[in-house]
């Protein structure tokens, strides 16, 4: 198991961000949280196998390409502490 931490900088407030990664990790089963920064970004912490968190990566990417212009991606080890996802507010 891995955890991700991941940031995403653009336009990606009042798009639907959140909510589509959070269908989307629901979707593979993944656990971890959303939320939208003071600065404008979004960040996500998500853990899973390491096969589910690369689709998600992929599928977010593939769902809001035009929105996002930049990403910091950082892989660790899962530490467990989830039990589903969340969208933060």
């Amino acid at each position: 198991m891995k955890r991700l931490h991941i940031i995403y900088s653009g336009m990606v407030q009042g798009v639907g961000f959140r909510f589509t990664a959070k269908r989307l990790a629901n979707d593979l089963e993944l656990s971890g949280w959303v939320r939208n920064n003071r600065d404008r970004t979004v960040e996500i912490v998500c853990e899973g196998s390491e096969d589910k968190l690369s689709e998600f990566l992929r599928k977010i990417e593939d769902s809001l390409a035009g929105y996002i212009r930049s990403k910091d991606v950082n892989w660790i080890e899962s530490t467990g502490e989830f039990k589903d996802f969340s969208i933060k507010f």
